[in-house]
């Protein structure tokens, strides 16, 4: 799917969903992810997955429920990432035959994710955790368990997170906020995707 870069767009309104979308996909980016606590994040998903579902994995963030692990499904969904490692939302979102990352941040949510079936784990927020806290949890997870770092992740520095072994990140207001203009969302992500090209060269 090319670049482990996943969009977090918190706040995006249907109105902008497609525009928005298109901007990312262009800048290079494969997976898009709309937070619930976002207006109408349901109606979103269903517009961009209208567009992309083909050849983008599109999903939703911050899912706290089995029936809104539901509502992303019937949205078109593949993604479902989540705050925490609610063992019932990751089951229900394997159930449905969805991609599940949720939110870990010690080595015993990590297993416990692991373990309700998790595809990969989201690492948040990781610069709480920070560089040393990653590895410390890296050592002891089963070989190629995909963690992705969010949460003060920008193009300064990917490339220590990527040396370190990190699969991936999800960015979020350093691309996407509520009032960005378009012009400005195209410019933050070509300056993200161009640092993520130089990091993992």
């Amino acid at each position: 799917m090319g670049r482990n870069l996943i969009a977090i767009l918190r706040g995006l309104d249907p109105a902008q969903a497609v525009d928005v979308a298109d901007i990312l996909i262009d800048a290079g980016f494969h997976m898009i992810e709309v937070p619930l606590n976002s207006p109408e994040p349901f109606k979103s998903i269903e517009l961009i997955t209208q567009k992309y579902g083909d050849n983008a994995i599109i999903g939703a963030g911050t899912v706290l429920t089995a029936e809104n692990v539901q509502k992303v499904k019937d949205a078109g969904g593949k993604l479902v990432v989540s705050p925490d490692a609610n063992p019932e939302v990751i089951r229900a979102t394997k159930a449905a035959g969805m991609l599940s990352y949720p939110g870990v941040m010690t080595p015993t949510e990590s297993f416990a994710a692991l373990h309700a079936g998790a595809d990969g784990l989201k690492l948040f927020p990781s610069s709480v955790l920070g560089l040393g806290g990653y590895k410390a949890i890296k050592s002891v997870l089963p070989a190629g368990t995909e963690c992705y770092a969010v949460g003060g992740i920008g193009p300064d520095n990917m490339k220590e997170w990527l040396d370190a072994g990190i699969a991936g990140f999800g960015i979020g207001s350093d691309l996407f906020k509520p009032g960005y203009s378009l012009d400005e969302i195209k410019t933050r992500a070509a300056n993200i995707v161009a640092a993520y090209d130089k990091a993992a060269a």
